[in-house]
């Protein structure tokens, strides 16, 4: 038998009917206060930056992809591309190494940007190029910088991008030391986990600029502010917690959070412990998490926070200079 034809393209009602219930969907949560968003995932179409993604199949990974000679199996990528939810996009010796992050997280976290007309953006981990396309959309193309370590990502993305009629600055290199050929810069935002906040980051803001980054299975929002012995990094961690691929550069590889042997069951699991195991690995044994954790009455998320600057960083509880701080490893 010959080999199979390369099966049709959805059709274009097919494909607008599916992006206009996800973009219903990312609206019905919240998550558009700015209606710029609204229109950019409106209007950018996910399928094309994700031609192909993996799932979890009885032997491994599966791939399904949008040109499939089987229409049922074309109907499932096509559906799983306008699902909210995070896909799998690149493997490398069976790990995942990128991936398309669930759009309402997306949309959370560039609302979170406060971007204004004019601004200017670095975008650390490229993946298949949708977050840097919606960016492209709201900010113009000029406006926007994006950074990832492994060059097939980065030309992947370039194809994607140039496919779906967006043209921003996609550079090869390690996130970690930011892009300062193109700073300083009004925004940064990072769509891979880190152990710390690199300190090249703050460096390449103007003063009053965002950093909007995953670590410790949530994500921190900092504000940069100039001072006499160079810019300082503050803020909060969002409520929402968050998900990513690590960060692969010059940084070391977030670890885990400590192993919670020994500790009650009733804790072990619970997602607002692990958060703070991991954000204070290396710096407090689980024991004196643990009893912290309960003092403080199980604290959420958005009670942290993260100080970058004068060479040093630290997560702290409420306060920056209060009792609870943990070193964090220098960026």
């Amino acid at each position: 038998m010959g080999a199979h034809r390369r099966g049709p393209s959805p059709p274009d009602a097919e494909v607008d009917a599916a992006r206009e219930a996800l973009v219903r969907e990312i609206a019905a949560r919240g998550e558009f206060t700015d209606p710029a968003w609204r229109r950019a995932f409106a209007e950018v179409p996910r399928h094309l930056f994700v031609p192909f993604f993996y799932v979890h199949g009885i032997r491994g990974f599966e791939r399904l992809w949008g040109e499939d000679p089987d229409p049922e199996r074309r109907s499932r990528w096509l559906r799983g591309v306008y699902a909210d939810g995070a896909l799998a996009t690149r493997l490398k010796d069976g790990e995942l190494v990128s991936s398309s992050s669930q759009p309402s997280l997306m949309a959370l976290m560039l609302d979170a940007l406060g971007l204004r007309d004019g601004h200017t953006v670095l975008e650390i981990g490229t993946g298949p190029g949708y977050n840097a396309a919606l960016l492209a959309h709201r900010l113009g193309d000029s406006a926007v910088t994006s950074v990832d370590l492994d060059p097939e990502i980065t030309e992947s993305a370039r194809g994607h991008l140039a496919a779906a009629g967006y043209h921003p600055t996609v550079v090869t290199g390690d996130g970690a030391r930011g892009c300062p050929r193109h700073a300083p810069y009004d925004r940064i935002i990072a769509t891979c986990t880190l152990p710390s906040v690199p300190e090249a980051w703050p460096e390449q803001c103007r003063p009053g600029a965002r950093i909007l980054a995953p670590l410790a299975t949530g994500l921190v929002l900092l504000r940069v502010r100039a001072a006499e012995d160079g810019p300082r990094a503050e803020g909060h961690f969002l409520p929402t917690p968050a998900y990513f691929v690590p960060l692969r550069g010059a940084l070391p590889g977030p670890g885990g959070p400590p192993h919670p042997g020994g500790l009650p069951r009733r804790v072990a699991g619970d997602d607002l412990f692990r958060f703070l195991l991991t954000l204070t690995a290396g710096a407090l044994d689980p024991h004196e998490a643990l009893a912290l954790w309960e003092r403080e009455e199980r604290p959420r998320r958005e009670r942290y926070g993260i100080t970058v600057g004068h060479g040093r960083q630290w997560a702290w509880l409420d306060d920056p200079q209060g009792p609870y701080t943990w070193p964090l490893a220098a960026g």
